[in-house]
């Protein structure tokens, strides 16, 4: 696609794509949804996913087991746990009876897999943001904030900014709003058993699990359309921008026999694909909502295979993804992901130079990163562009949600 302004592909206020929801509010137009020609399908496909029982991503079908023992975090790795209880314990206080009764849930509830990132509210789990008094939903925030580095709180918030942004171009601010998003807790906050949080909505969703000291932040769902916001308050706001010239500078130190290697489809939508591989909703990428349980195969090259240029690069893209963990989680993760770039793999979809929109995929045993370019959903792009992007953060065989740390605690470590 050229080089455009996302105020080109701008509905008219008449097209029936916003008129025809235009007026409804999150719980209207969660069951105005379910009969869309374009959602229905998509929320019929997942109710079939959830709520299966959790066994998490794999490569291959197998669980890998050994991969995250429940233990101290190392030194210099550590978890803002005491600060994270403080503030979820401030929060428990804000709220009425009845506001607890529907914000809390076990650690291990099947609830946690009901995340989604649409702007459709599919499941209502937790307590909604936009029908909080404005103390309970700043307590709210100070447990994320808490939870998050400051970088990492700061993208959180400007996703919900530009959701905002985005309900107001097209009219529709009661279903697209800053604070349109569920949010609930998993567990009795604790400084030494695990617990957690949830929060999601559009392109903004995050499962927040702490046992002790260590912190997994997973599965992490971001995105914006459009990637940035050119008037009202917030102006200036821009997102993924170093991300996105990450993965073209490493596409572009491969060499072009890697390079090559590394693009498994030559174009966005292309023939060679396989029936299925383009999801309605998800497009290319593979580790969305309710693919909790998704067999992904590896694709691609090998980390292992690339060049000491690349991989520096490489390294600076998988710290730009993981940013939104505190400075201890940070580096256990950073850790963990190159302690297995032997056994990494690195793919790519699309083009790779100037404003070609691409999906690219990393993926070892104890992560997938992945961001996908996407046709409009509130805009009217009908081919993949770059300012509507998918990210998504998971945590393979079986430690998405904390869930292997949790079931090891509950078995009694």
């Amino acid at each position: 696609m050229p080089t455009s302004s996302f105020r080109d592909f701008l509905f008219a206020p008449d097209h029936p794509r916003v008129a025809e929801i235009r007026g409804l509010n999150a719980r209207e137009y969660a069951e105005a949804a379910t009969k869309d020609s374009f959602a229905g399908p998509m929320i019929e496909g997942w109710k079939k996913l959830y709520p299966l029982p959790f066994k998490g991503i794999t490569n291959d079908g197998v669980i890998r087991s050994g991969l995250y023992p429940l233990a101290p975090a190392l030194a210099g790795e550590e978890a803002p746990t005491v600060v994270m209880v403080a503030a979820a314990r401030k929060l428990l206080d804000a709220v009425t009876l009845e506001q607890a009764s529907r914000l809390s849930y076990a650690v291990d509830a099947v609830e946690w897999q009901s995340w989604a990132n649409p702007e459709f509210m599919q499941h209502d789990t937790g307590l909604r943001l936009d029908e909080l008094e404005g103390p309970v939903r700043d307590a709210v925030y100070a447990v994320m904030e808490a939870s998050l580095s400051p970088e990492g709180y700061e993208l959180l918030r400007n996703l919900m900014r530009i959701n905002g942004f985005l309900g107001e171009l097209v009219e529709l601010p009661l279903l697209m709003n800053e604070f349109s998003y569920n949010f609930a807790l998993y567990g009795d906050p604790s400084e030494t058993e695990p617990w957690g949080w949830q929060v999601f909505g559009h392109h903004a969703a995050l499962n927040c699990l702490v046992a002790g000291t260590q912190l997994v932040i997973s599965p992490v769902f971001m995105g914006a359309e459009p990637d940035v916001i050119d008037a009202g308050p917030y102006q200036g706001v821009a997102v993924f921008k170093e991300r996105i010239a990450l993965a073209r500078e490493l596409m572009a130190a491969l060499p072009a026999k890697l390079r090559a290697e590394a693009t498994v489809y030559e174009s966005m939508v292309d023939a060679a694909m396989p029936e299925g591989r383009i999801h309605a909703g998800d497009e290319r990428h593979l580790g969305g909502c309710f693919q909790d349980n998704r067999v992904i195969p590896y694709e691609g090259i090998r980390v292992a295979d690339m060049t000491g240029e690349a991989r520096a690069v490489l390294d600076a893209l998988v710290n730009d993804f993981i940013a939104y963990l505190p400075d201890g989680p940070r580096a256990a993760r950073r850790r963990e992901v190159q302690e297995h770039y032997e056994e990494t793999f690195f793919s790519w979809i699309g083009g790779w130079e100037g404003q070609e929109a691409f999906y690219f995929r990393l993926q070892s045993p104890v992560v997938v990163l992945e961001l996908d370019h996407h046709t409009g959903v509130f805009l009217s792009n009908d081919q993949p562009a770059p300012f509507h992007m998918h990210t998504v953060v998971r945590t393979p065989n079986g430690n998405d949600y904390g869930r292997e740390l949790v079931k090891q605690a509950l078995a009694g470590g």
